[in-house]
Formats: C-alpha cells, sequence, structure tokens
C-alpha cells in the first residue's frame, strides 16, 4: 500500500462526515450536470464513480441540454466537460489559439513525454508539427510503414494463431495486438525491432513493459483526489512515482542508446522517422527522443486497442463478419489473389466495409475517449457556457459516440452501413467524429492506423474462426492514456473458415 493512501482516506472520511451532517448539495436538478457542494465541488460523486470516470461523466453529459456541463472539485481543478460538437470544432479549430494543452496537462506528462509533439505548445509544437507533417506525407514511409506491417502479420502473427489453432490454446488477443503494434511502431521510429510478438526479444520486451508502466501511471496522476500528492509522492520518491521514475530511465535509456549510435553512424537513406529527423541536424539527442516516444505511444496504443475492442464487437455479429469476408472473396477474385496473400494498398482501400466496421468500433470505444486543452483567457463556448482562464476544458469522444443527435437513434448499435454511400466510405465531419482529433492538431497517422488495422483485420478474418470467450459479458473498460480492456481479451482461433 501507498504510504500517502492513509491521507486519502482521512480526507474521504472527512469528506463523507462533512457530506452526512453539515452540507446539501447545491445543485440537485438532475438536468443540471454534475452535482455540485459548497467548496468541495462534486468530489463525492467523483470518489463514487472514479473507477468508471467515462460512464460517469457519459450518464451526466447526456441528461445535460447542450451536452455540456461544469466540473469543479478541490485543489483548484475546475472546468467543463462537453460533448457538443459546435464545442468541439471552436475549441480545436476557431478559437484554436485560446485552448492550447496548457501548464497542468503538460507538467504532468513532461517526465514521461518530455516537449514531444503530443506534449508541447506553441513554436515547439509547430516545429514538430511541420517536420511530421511532411514526412507522414511521403510515399517512402507509407510503403516502409506498409512493407513492416506484411512481415510482421505474415512472420509472426500468423504463425502464432495457426500453432493456437492446432492445439486449442486460449489467446490474450489484446496482448498480442499490442505487442504487434510495438514491433511495428519500433520499426516505423526507430528502423529497430524489438520482437515482443516473436517472444525472443527481452531487451525490447523490457523496454515495452517500461513504456506500458510509464503510460498507466503517467494518466494516473489526472485522477488524484488531491492533484498536489502525486507531486508530494514524487518528491519523496515513493509508491508508483518510484515506480514511474524507474520506468521511465528504463524508456529514455533504451531510446538514448538507439538514437546516439544513429546519430554517430550518420546513416541517410533510412526511411524510419528517427532517420528523417536525425538529418535536420540542429536536433539534440533528448529533442528527438521526445519526439519519437510520442510517436511510439500513438501507433503502440491507439490500434491495439481499436482492434480489440472491435473483435469483442464482432463476436456477437456473425452477419457483419460473413459481409467482411464477403468484400475480401470480391478483392482476391478480382485480383487473382489467393486466401492468404497479402493486399497492397490499393486493395485495402477498395475494403469499404471492411472500413465501416472499424470506423463503428471506434466510434463506439474510441482509444482516446477524453481529450483536455486548458483555457488561456475567459472565454464563452458557442452553447453559452462560461468558460475561465485556466480552466480545463475536455471534450468527451466517447459520449459523443452514443449521442443520438449525431448518429440517430440507433447510436448504440454496431452498424457498419452507417459509413457507406455511394459505393464507398461517407466522409463524417470530425468535430462530430474526433477519434483523430480534428482542427491543426489532426493525427498525422490517421491513414497508416487504417492501413495496419485493416490489413490485420482482413488476415484474420478471413483465415480463422476468432472465438471470443466469455462474449456475452461487456468487458470492463481500463482508462489509461488509451483506453484498455481489463484482463484483456481471451479468444480460440479454429482455421475451419466457412467459405
Amino acid at each position: 500500500m501507498d504510504l500517502l493512501s492513509l491521507p486519502s482516506l482521512f480526507i474521504l472520511l472527512f469528506v463523507l462526515f462533512y457530506l452526512r451532517f453539515y452540507v446539501s448539495p447545491t445543485n440537485q436538478n438532475p438536468n443540471g450536470g454534475f452535482r455540485n457542494y459548497p467548496l468541495i465541488g462534486c468530489l463525492p460523486e467523483f470518489l463514487k464513480n472514479r473507477h468508471r470516470f467515462l460512464e460517469w461523466t457519459k450518464e451526466v453529459l447526456l441528461k445535460c441540454p447542450t451536452n455540456t456541463a461544469v466540473f469543479r472539485r478541490p485543489g483548484k481543478v475546475q472546468g467543463l466537460i462537453t460533448a457538443n460538437p459546435l464545442n468541439v470544432e471552436y475549441m480545436l479549430k476557431t478559437n484554436f489559439e485560446n485552448y492550447p494543452k496548457g501548464h497542468r496537462i503538460i507538467s504532468s506528462l513532461e517526465d514521461f513525454l518530455g516537449e514531444g509533439i503530443f506534449n508541447s505548445d506553441g513554436h515547439l509544437w509547430k516545429v514538430q508539427r511541420k517536420t511530421a507533417s511532411y514526412e507522414f506525407t511521403t510515399k517512402s514511409l507509407r510503403s516502409f510503414a506498409m512493407e513492416n506491417v506484411i512481415v510482421e502479420i505474415q512472420t509472426r502473427l500468423i504463425p502464432i494463431l495457426e500453432k493456437a489453432a492446432e492445439v486449442d490454446r486460449v489467446l490474450d488477443l489484446q496482448d498480442l495486438l499490442e505487442r504487434f503494434a510495438f514491433d511495428n511502431v519500433c520499426k516505423l521510429a526507430f528502423n529497430i525491432d524489438p520482437a515482443c510478438l516473436d517472444g525472443d526479444g527481452t531487451d525490447g520486451g523490457e523496454f515495452m513493459k517500461a513504456f506500458e508502466d510509464a503510460a498507466t501511471i503517467s494518466s494516473e496522476r489526472f485522477r488524484y483526489v488531491v492533484p498536489l500528492l502525486w507531486r508530494v509522492k514524487k518528491f519523496l520518491n515513493i509508491g508508483s512515482e518510484e515506480k514511474l521514475k524507474k520506468s521511465i530511465a528504463s524508456v529514455h535509456g533504451y531510446a538514448e542508446k538507439i538514437i546516439r549510435s544513429r546519430m554517430d553512424a550518420k546513416y541517410e537513406h533510412d526511411e524510419d522517422l528517427l532517420s528523417r529527423f536525425i538529418r535536420q541536424e540542429e536536433n539534440s539527442a533528448e529533442f528527438l527522443r521526445d519526439i519519437i516516444i510520442s510517436f511510439i505511444l500513438a501507433g503502440r496504443d491507439s490500434t491495439s486497442s481499436a482492434l480489440t475492442w472491435f473483435f469483442w464487437l464482432l463476436s456477437s455479429k456473425p452477419n457483419i463478419v460473413e459481409n467482411i469476408r464477403n468484400e475480401l472473396e470480391r478483392i482476391r477474385k478480382r485480383t487473382g489473389k489467393r486466401l492468404g496473400d497479402s493486399y497492397t494498398l490499393d486493395d485495402l482501400r477498395e475494403m469499404n466495409y471492411l472500413h465501416g466496421a472499424i470506423s463503428e468500433a471506434l466510434r463506439l470505444y474510441p482509444p482516446v475517449p477524453i481529450d483536455t486543452k486548458t483555457c488561456r483567457k475567459d472565454d464563452v463556448m458557442p452553447d453559452g457556457t462560461s468558460v475561465r482562464k485556466d480552466w480545463f476544458v475536455t471534450y468527451h469522444t466517447y459520449s459523443m459516440g452514443r449521442l443520438e443527435s449525431i448518429w440517430g437513434k440507433d447510436c448504440h448499435e454496431f452498424r457498419p452501413e452507417r459509413w457507406l454511400e455511394d459505393g464507398g466510405v461517407r466522409q463524417e465531419s470530425p468535430f462530430r467524429f474526433p477519434v483523430f482529433h480534428a482542427g491543426p492538431r489532426m493525427c498525422l497517422g490517421k491513414d497508416m492506423a487504417y492501413i495496419q488495422m485493416k490489413s490485420i483485420a482482413a488476415s484474420l478474418i478471413e483465415r480463422f474462426q476468432v472465438d471470443v470467450q466469455d462474449r456475452e459479458k461487456c468487458p470492463e473498460m481500463l482508462l489509461s492514456l488509451t483506453l484498455r480492456m481489463k484482463g484483456g481479451l481471451h479468444i480460440r482461433v479454429r482455421k475451419d473458415v466457412p467459405l
């Protein structure tokens, strides 16, 4: 038990005593947002629902007339949470300069992410964004990414699944996908293969474990009852902060070793992201480390999270699985491919129904279910909600995927057809579907993410029958920097796919 769990317990007992004998909530209107108490704001409700934060905040927002609510708790934690597309567009695009990441967010993540592109504002962010924007549009980088995905699927993922099918072994699909994504993004970032999926990369496996611990503990800093506590623990180097320090040292050490050796070697023609940034000689080793760690975080967690929820959703929809297989069969017949042959980029672009199915999974279970900015100066949102300087402003992508006003009365259904239009994929406004962010910070890796997800999904679905264990039970959501599935997704696979 952390030493500081006792102060947290005393705080909780004090709050309960205070509420029981002295206070009534100032907001008891069920349509009025979060229930607030004098001095302590919505702390009691936060304590009660911290373990189900996404569902709790979703329930509140869906009852609010404009799907926006003000949130207050001790420690100067105050701001608003919104699922209103007009507000999302306003903060991410229209008045972008007034809603940076801000000090609270950057300082909470800087030990892990430093000044990387996902944890910086202003000039520093613009410099990284400009370089990354150019590199992500190059054909050579897309080809490099595609080649890595194909190799990882054919030489590692498929053989693991085939062997499991032969002996009827239960696998954790979430773990497999995370290892796949980690190998793949490390090749893209460093051109280094940690061999986590293969199981023979000891150093790479340690790097992955340290990376996962660093991401999880860093995200937990935002959910402290009293935000000052994690800073005290960091200062004393105890509990979770001691573990975080060790994990970050391991991640940074691994990355810096690769970066310095690459800088000394001065490779000129490698296609990975690190080599591309090294060519700009003004970048320091620390700066390169922060950039690369940010891209690993984005590439490793987002696609594995999306595909884990995708396969769980598919497990109860055999008709959708059949539709995907029919689409893949049509593409194979047109191109003359045999079952198991790799798909090209052009083939993947034709997989409209699969694209729609993956987009549905992203809508219902977005890898980044909430994202937060900071208000630079007093403002008023399009829905009339006032925002004060230094307030946090969070847009709730998870709630937005469940709004009837955006998706209709069947918004809770998994229906890929909603994404199909005129023989292709319907393009949705990123402010109604901000899974890949929106505005100037729009995700640069969106196309690569779809390439990887469609490649993996197509390869598994056409070869195997994926049987999810306990599929009737809705998995528990685990909120880290991304949305994971608590306990993983346990499956059996069979090769007798009906054709």
